[in-house]
């Protein structure tokens, strides 16, 4: 992550205005309608994922896929919902930082706790993206998985996106909405396979994408059974168990789904050895790739972004024939949400 990126997004944060608790505008799990895919244009994305879906799951044909390995996996941050101008879950690890600052005193030590709650430009400057990964492991410790999940929870309730000013779980892509209940709809598991924490990823998944949380691998804090008041409990420890982002996202799949997908779809080098990993099995398989190229109504980055660089795997998807789904072309609409694009 570029130090300026951090600091662009920590100033955008302290300016947003007072948030209010709405709720996600997405309806997953929805029938499909006549036309499955109505936000998508007609175009080689669309056509892809249509001819792939009838070709796997018409009895007779000689690609069909048995049901039981329809196995589709997703990046989130960037493929699921937006990721400008950070990552949301350092959103709330900001938000975090500043309250512990203010209430913890020894955590208020802490120099990168001082650079993002101070905003200091000098104290940022220093920030790596190793240092973001301590601070997601700080600030989420030392309390059981059901109060981080109401922290959470809470989180997603008041904060606001800066840019747009609505709750972040707003911004998710109506057309893969409509990709993942079109899955569903032909029997397809449907997984989401993150580099973002998986406690935090799996207290909005099921509202958001209609995906419960025994599907949706990412990566892992250290966790410590206890027993607390009499009551059997799980603590989140400051730790990092396991990594689930580039070469790890294969390992995650076969760790946690037991299974090679047949269709992946991600939006950016670290979405790459998930989609080589799902390219290299028998049979028909579908890799595709959101490309960010929409700047009016979204972001667009790719080769030289900070954070959701798409640079090898773009070079990889336009050798090998894979799909790329270009925002600004083939989506007709980003977000679900009246109001926003």
């Amino acid at each position: 992550m570029k130090r300026s990126g951090l600091l662009l997004f920590v100033l955008a944060i302290a300016a947003c205005s007072p948030p209010d608790s709405s709720a996600p505008s997405s309806s997953p799990g929805t029938a499909v309608n006549a036309d499955p895919l109505p936000s998508w244009n007609a175009g080689p994305s669309r056509d892809a994922i249509v001819d792939f879906v009838q070709r796997t799951t018409t009895p007779g044909s000689p690609d069909f896929i048995p049901v039981a390995e329809r196995i589709a996996t997703f990046d989130n941050d960037g493929c699921l919902w937006s990721e400008q101008p950070a990552y949301f879950q350092l959103a709330f690890a900001i938000d975090r930082s500043k309250m512990l600052a203010a209430h913890s005193p020894e955590l208020a030590e802490n120099p990168l706790l001082k650079a993002l709650a101070s905003g200091d430009p000098a104290a940022l400057e220093t920030v790596t993206e190793h240092d973001v990964i301590e601070l997601v492991a700080a600030t989420h410790s030392g309390m059981t998985l059901e109060e981080f999940q109401d922290v959470v929870a809470n989180w997603f309730a008041v904060a606001r996106h800066p840019r747009f000013n609505v709750p972040y779980s707003q911004l998710v892509y109506q057309p893969m909405l409509e990709l993942l209940d079109y899955l569903r709809a032909h029997e397809f598991k449907t997984f989401i396979v993150s580099g973002g924490g998986v406690d935090f990823l799996r207290v909005f998944a099921e509202q958001a994408y209609g995906i419960p949380p025994e599907q949706v691998v990412g990566t892992m804090g250290d966790t410590k059974f206890e027993i607390r008041d009499g009551n059997p409990v799980l603590i989140k420890q400051p730790g990092i168990n396991f990594v689930d982002d580039k070469e790890g996202k294969p390992v995650g799949i076969a760790r946690f789904i037991g299974r090679r997908p047949v269709f992946a779809f991600g939006n950016s080098d670290g979405d790459l050895q998930m989609l080589q990993y799902t390219a290299g099995g028998d049979g028909a398989r579908f890799m595709g790739y959101v490309h960010h190229d929409d700047a009016e109504r979204e972001w667009a980055y790719d080769r030289d972004s900070h954070i959701g660089r798409l640079d090898k795997g773009l070079d990889e998807a336009t050798e090998r024939g894979w799909t790329v789904v270009s925002m600004k072309d083939e989506w007709k609409k980003i977000y679900p949400g009246e109001g926003l694009p």
